[in-house]
């Protein structure tokens, strides 16, 4: 993601942490992809078949926004990436964790543990084995705990991307998205000859992730009067390396959409240990201030603070370009963002249930 200057205003709701392709029968909630369409790394694996659902599309609103030109924060100089991603093997939740964790409530540890499930990876660029790997991850656990899982392959730049989406309950849709690559150039490392490394993307990526996995085991549809999509967006943290913008995948699934959902929710580097989590200046108000007030109600109000302060270029800013009220959850007060000390050890998981806790009571309690 990126600083910038953009309006503030949008209509309707969604919530987002990262995501997908979804296909429905001969409907589709995203256009289809050319026949040409190969991927840029060898042996990757097919991704799961996806469901078959006749929907029929519903409109997107109408409204767009005037943007006017970003004064985005300057990057430092950039080396070619070095390094590839270490191979290390996957750790899932353990079975003794689950069983003291309450079926009903987000639980802090359980969402550090997906965490390290996707660090224990490597770095996760676009593209890249480990990147694949992740997205098959996400596959397996969102399967595993019974959402519908769909997904949504592109090709840009010659580089193979995927998002990954689960869907939940009936009703109006809301969306939240979280992205999981990682960036693949530590290019605001304070040490210049480390900024052609790959980096961890403990908080950068594997955070927002953990917490839309760990509600994913915690919703229940029958407590939702929403039908909820958890979004995981591939090729959001590649922007300005190689002539990238931020936020391709969610961009990819914006575009794509044949639904409106009624909002989408962005959470992204919400792990800090030292969390300070401030009202965005681009988000939706009424949005931003329905989430805030159930934190404040659950007594957060120390670490997701009801004080505006950045201007991001994240994951959300596509949606409301095309008019759909999204807000992002974000901490940008983190000092090894785009560096390669983003790893796990900056996380903690009281910082990660905050987060997780205010969603899913929102989401409970929403009509």
């Amino acid at each position: 993601m990126s600083t910038s200057r953009l309006p503030a205003w949008v209509p309707p709701i969604l919530i987002i942490a990262g995501v997908g392709l979804l296909l429905f029968g001969g409907l589709s909630l995203f256009t289809s992809q050319p026949a040409n369409f190969t991927p840029n790394t060898p042996a990757v694996p097919n991704p799961t078949a996806t469901l078959q659902v006749a929907l029929a599309p519903t409109p997107l609103p109408s409204a767009t926004l005037a943007v006017p030109s970003p004064t985005p924060i300057a990057p430092s100089p950039l080396a070619t990436p070095t390094s590839s991603p270490p191979t290390s093997t996957l750790i899932a939740p353990s079975p003794s964790a689950l069983a003291s964790a309450s079926a009903l409530t987000f639980n802090g540890d359980l969402a550090y543990q997906q965490l390290l499930a996707q660090t224990a990876i490597g770095p996760r660029p676009t593209g890249s084995e480990a990147g694949w790997a992740t997205g098959d991850y996400i596959i397996a656990e969102l399967e595993k705990m019974g959402w519908q899982v769909e997904t949504e392959e592109f090709l840009f730049k010659g580089v193979k991307g995927r998002n990954v989406v689960g869907r939940l309950g009936s009703g109006p849709i809301i969306i939240l998205g979280a992205h999981y690559d990682t960036r693949p150039a530590a290019d605001q490392d304070p040490d210049p000859a480390k900024r052609g490394e790959w980096i961890e993307g403990a908080n950068d990526g594997a955070s927002g992730v953990a917490v839309l996995l760990e509600l994913a085991r915690t919703l229940e549809a029958g407590k939702l009067q929403h039908e909820v999509w958890l979004a995981f967006f591939d090729a959001e943290d590649r922007g300005r390396l190689d002539g990238w913008p931020f936020s391709v995948g969610a961009r990819q699934m914006a575009e794509n959409l044949t639904v409106a959902p009624e909002g989408v929710i962005v959470v992204d580097m919400i792990g800090d240990a030292d969390q300070n989590i401030y009202l965005e200046q681009n988000s939706t108000p009424a949005l931003r201030e329905e989430i805030w007030a159930v934190a404040g109600e659950l007594g957060y109000e120390t670490h997701i603070i009801p004080e505006l302060r950045h201007t991001i270029i994240d994951d959300h800013i596509p949606f409301l370009e095309r008019g759909i009220p999204a807000i992002d959850i974000i901490d940008f007060d983190y000092p090894y963002w785009h560096t390669v000390a983003d790893t796990a050890d900056k996380v903690a998981p009281a910082s990660l249930e905050r987060v997780g806790r205010t969603l899913e009571v929102w989401l409970e309690e929403k009509q």
